[in-house]
């Protein structure tokens, strides 16, 4: 059989064994003959036959080297190398041979650049000549056509992560190519990122720890395609340059949230170098430490590529808001960045915190760190530190009052939810102490007017228990924050020691109880599982009762209310805590003990509500 007859190409389905290795060097150099011969005698069906002998010879010779690799045939890994070098040596010399033809040259440049990207994967010097022969197809054929190519090998299927060393050699290639196009920059670029950040997103999500050097080495290559862009920037002038400007500083952003989301060690020790490249990108491309915190640059940055026709390609920087507040938190976290950000992050952080607005807006976009499953613990860790920071000392509320915070409520909610899981979540006891400092921090900064809402959501959005007695004891703070400011308010304002009326909030709170001890879905709660918001919650009514019972003119417990909260919240619960505490006493287990400690103090405050409420009954 002829080495460029189109049947050659059936052998490559044969079973990968040492003698077929053997003879894919001369099964190979029959069809590079054979391709060199039809392309100098113009004969065009005989050439691309030819060329897709080659490409299979090489796709063969590529999956042997796979499943030696991996040990599934039991062949010899440096012999299955050596052979992957001996391949890309021949096709190689080919190429770089003064009489090579340039329409053989196109003609592998179409179907080369995946099987040489896979051979390059393996060890020795497969990867530099693979580099070399993807360079040669980019110097040596037309721009355009290579990065349509190259973008097509990025979207090819290929087994992660074999064959990350192969997007590494394509991701290189893509670049070179990049800085060879001469117009329709943006629209190159355009093509460009998607494929480059499809093949991030998948490495960082599969690679284990074992391949983490390929992924430091896949970053490096993302970077030079920033390098790339940046270089086409300088080149541009006026609307197109922003544009460009813009897509370069969300292409940073994503990478930053990609490297932050990675795990391997590898990666982990040069995380902070990766960032500041990027950051260097930002700064290019004119984002500020401010634009970062609050999130004005990313949007100003989507805004300006924003059209009907683009919507998808703004989908690739769906972490970009991310990887703006992780840029931040990056400077306190490694010493490259901390150097680097020097006293221009300390007076952004000056300017946020002075302006109202622009705190609230980098303390919502926290959010996209804490709430995220993707992030380590320690970057959760500065996150919160940084909002501990951006808070400050000193309430707001006098300021807060008189702002209108309805367009705001649906993200602060979301920024509390995210404390909530770090402060749930956390591995650490000190971790979890300061995220509640944050949790609390943030709602003293809601106004009065709109905090019990906040809570509210809070609680009927809670999914624990002990989160769901946490809220309600913040409840009960704030009810005796507005009942001790209504008091100095009073002695301040006249003199006079009428109590007055009972704090707004109380009414509200009597709200939450309800939910607590009469659950919407039917039924009294569910005891033990549900004893820490039981108890928070008794301890509710019974704050309120006592508060109410000062002398105050308020009607807030008339005689129907007070009949509904003895006869509808406190006694069905009595019979079913006394239930479940004499059935565990019978019991000496551990879980048994566990169980009769939980529910002593809701028995005890449950009674002290009940005498509280019937004693008030009698003065009705």
């Amino acid at each position: 059989m002829a080495a460029g007859d189109p049947s050659a190409a059936a052998t490559s389905d044969a079973p990968a064994t040492s003698s077929s290795a053997a003879s894919y060097p001369d099964r190979l150099r029959g069809a590079l003959a054979a391709l060199s011969q039809a392309c100098d005698s113009g004969v065009s069906d005989a050439s691309e036959a030819a060329t897709f002998t080659v490409s299979d010879v090489l796709a063969a010779a590529a999956a042997m080297s796979t499943e030696a690799d991996d040990g599934s045939d039991g062949g010899d890994v440096s012999a299955a190398a050596s052979v992957s070098e001996e391949l890309l040596r021949e096709v190689h010399n080919f190429l770089s041979c003064p009489s090579a033809n340039q329409m053989a040259t196109d003609a592998l440049s179409l179907v080369l650049p995946i099987p040489v990207a896979k051979l390059g994967a393996q060890t020795g010097g497969c990867g530099d000549i693979a580099a070399a022969i993807l360079k040669f197809f980019v110097t040596n054929c037309s721009p355009r056509d290579m990065l349509s190519i190259l973008c097509e090998a990025l979207d090819a299927p290929m087994e992660l992560p074999n064959f990350s060393s192969s997007f590494v050699l394509l991701l290189n290639a893509l670049a070179e190519v990049l800085t060879l196009i001469q117009r329709r920059h943006i629209e190159q670029v355009l093509v460009v990122l998607p494929a480059v950040l499809k093949v991030m997103c998948a490495t960082v999500s599969e690679c284990d720890e074992e391949h983490g050097k390929a992924v430091v080495d896949l970053f490096n290559a993302a970077h030079g395609i920033g390098n790339a862009i940046q270089e086409m920037c300088t080149a541009m002038v006026n609307k197109n340059k922003e544009d460009l400007c813009a897509i370069l500083g969300l292409y940073s952003l994503q990478n930053i949230a990609l490297v932050s989301r990675s795990r391997q060690q590898d990666i982990l020790c040069v995380c902070g170098s990766v960032v500041l490249q990027h950051f260097r990108f930002l700064k290019f491309s004119g984002f500020t430490y401010v634009g970062l915190l609050t999130g004005s640059d990313v949007t100003a940055a989507t805004n300006k590529l924003y059209k009907e026709d683009d919507a998808d390609f703004l989908e690739w920087f769906s972490f970009a808001m991310d990887g703006a507040m992780l840029t931040v938190v990056s400077a306190y976290m490694y010493d490259d960045m901390s150097k680097y950000a020097g006293e221009e992050l300390e007076l952004a952080l000056k300017e946020v915190q002075g302006n109202h607005m622009k705190k609230w807006e980098a303390i919502n976009m926290l959010k996209y760190v804490l709430s995220s499953i993707n992030y380590p613990w320690i970057i959760k860790s500065q996150g919160i530190n940084l909002l501990l920071s951006l808070a400050g000392e000193n309430h707001v509320q006098e300021i807060n009052n008189h702002v209108d915070f309805s367009s705001y409520a649906p993200r602060i909610f979301a920024t509390l939810k995210a404390i909530e899981s770090v402060m749930m979540a956390a591995p650490e006891a000190l971790m979890r102490k300061k995220a509640f400092a944050a949790l609390k921090k943030v709602i003293s900064m809601v106004p009065s007017s709109q905090r019990f809402d906040i809570l509210q959501a809070l609680v009927n959005n809670s999914m624990s228990s002990s989160l769901t007695a946490i809220l309600l004891d913040l409840v009960r703070e704030e009810i005796l924050r507005e009942t001790r400011q209504a008091e100095n308010d009073r002695v301040e304002s006249d003199g006079f020691q009428d109590h007055g009326e009972l704090p707004a909030w109380a009414s509200h709170a009597l709200e939450l109880v309800e939910l607590i001890l009469r659950p919407p879905q039917g039924g009294p709660p569910c005891l033990p599982d549900h004893g820490d918001q039981v108890i928070s919650a008794l301890n509710l009514l019974r704050f309120i009762l006592i508060i109410d019972s000062r002398g105050r003119s308020g009607i807030l417990f008339q005689k129907e209310t007070l009949h509904k909260v003895h006869s509808e919240w406190l006694i069905p619960l009595r019979p079913i805590v006394a239930g479940i505490q004499s059935e565990n006493e019978k019991d000496d287990s551990e879980l048994a003990n566990q169980i009769m400690c939980s529910l002593n103090p809701v028995q005890l405050v449950l009674h002290r509500c009940i005498e509280f409420v019937e004693e008030k009954l009698k003065g009705c």
